[in-house]
């Protein structure tokens, strides 16, 4: 697939998935409502970014439809942080501490080896590889998230993070058009992950999938290719095994701790390095809650690369659904415009009559008249139309490249698994 901009607005087949809405819709305020939640994660600090997230999702989407939101903290929220959101959103709004038993080392691991792991990484200049906090994260959102009880009631969930940014109006509801499609995840861009915060990481999960006897459906081979045999000193050796990061665990008696796996016996497969960027997801929750995702979560949890390594939840996500999923429970929300830091994904405006005329909204929480104005006026107009394209009054930002047309981009992999191109 060539870089740049025609494979944006290149047709995917249908076989599997397809665009819930082409252009914009009269959103339907009035309209039936999922059992959903926009779910942020924040600490006080980071108050700034997330008022740039939630006035971003309330203009593109939740002015419409007002589902509530659910902002979960390691720490305790003060008064300035909730009284400020309060003030940014219309809709109900819960607040939540993190306990101990979801957000740091269990019992099971010798924290002074699994910060010595982490301190390493960081020796080592890997991405986030030597903060705590960020290890802590990722296993949070890997395994906790769905557990704790302000999310309980609910069926779905919408992650939103601090510093991010919608470009098109969503005049839709993404949570009742997955209902309706039986559909499991969705995702807006897919990305290579760096391969030294994860080297071991397809070990795991690839031996979750045999020892389950568990068949791909389909979606697994977005995520693995066929291994080459590499050619070293070190592995001619037959009994040579690269060392694994269960060297963490101090497993305790009467603990089971993880079978032994063959580094060489995955079936003749290697990891891509590609996921669904988590950071953006609308997921079932009763996935997560699922045995089989939870059996999953715990191997790849005692195996001790949520330390010893820096295992990111996007890459456990998509690896989980590749065990356990099928393309046709995936939905690819290309008609949605997004970018958290410097990688965006930005569709084309769909052409024809699809495009509808935008009603104002004016900001309060901007106390300059003038500003008000100005901030909501950027947003009357929008980018030229396309053939094939699907966006709803998209307007990108122009300082980056989109991310399916940069090397890391996995789009390619989900079109093959998606059921290839569109011939026509």
């Amino acid at each position: 697939m060539p870089a740049g901009a025609p494979p944006l607005i290149r047709k995917i087949s249908e076989k599997h998935d397809k665009v819930f809405v082409t252009g914009c819709l009269e959103p339907q305020t009035n309209g039936e409502r999922a059992n959903a939640a926009l779910v942020v994660l924040a600490r006080n600090q980071e108050l700034e970014g997330v008022i740039q997230s939630i006035k971003s999702m309330e203009r593109h989407f939740n002015r419409w439809f007002h589902y509530p939101y659910v902002f979960l903290n390691d720490g305790d929220f003060n008064s300035t942080f909730k009284e400020t959101i309060l003030n940014h959103t219309s809709s109900p709004v819960e607040f939540g501490k993190v306990e101990p038993s979801m957000w740091g080392y269990p019992d099971w691991v010798n924290a002074d080896v699994a910060r010595e792991g982490i301190r390493k990484q960081g020796d080592k200049a890997i991405m986030y590889g030597g903060m705590e906090s960020y290890h802590h994260m990722c296993r949070f959102y890997s395994g906790f998230f769905y557990k704790h009880e302000l999310l309980e009631k609910y069926d779905w969930y919408w992650r939103v993070e601090p510093d991010i940014k919608y470009f098109c109006d969503m005049t839709y509801d993404p949570f009742i058009h997955m209902i309706r499609a039986n559909k499991t995840y969705g995702f807006t861009i897919a990305v290579k992950e760096l391969k030294e915060t994860v080297p071991n990481i397809f070990r795991y999960a690839s031996a979750y999938k045999r020892m389950n006897n568990l068949t791909s459906q389909g979606l697994w081979e977005m995520f693995a290719e066929p291994a080459e045999v590499p050619k070293s000193p070190a592995t001619e050796d037959p009994k040579y095994k690269a060392p694994l990061p269960e060297e963490i665990l101090s497993t305790e008696s009467g603990q089971r701790g993880l079978p032994d796996i063959d580094p060489e016996a995955m079936e003749g497969e290697v990891y891509n390095m590609c996921h669904f960027w988590s950071n953006f997801e609308i997921a079932r929750l009763d996935w997560f809650r699922s045995k089989e995702y939870n059996d999953f979560f715990d191997m790849m949890d005692r195996s001790g690369g949520f330390w010893m390594e820096r295992w990111g939840d996007a890459p456990i996500h998509s690896l989980a659904a590749g065990a356990l999923l099928a393309p046709k429970d995936i939905h690819y929300f290309r008609d949605i415009g997004y970018r958290h830091t410097t990688i965006q994904h930005c569709p084309a405006n769909a052409p024809g009559n699809r495009q509808l005329a935008r009603k104002p909204f004016l900001e309060m929480t901007t106390q300059d008249e003038k500003k008000r104005k100005e901030e909501d006026e950027y947003w009357e107009t929008w980018d030229s139309v396309k053939e094939n394209g699907v966006g709803c009054r998209c307007k990108c930002d122009t300082d980056i490249v989109d991310v399916e047309g940069k090397q890391g981009s996995c789009l390619a992999q989900w079109v093959d698994v998606a059921g290839g191109w569109a011939s026509a």
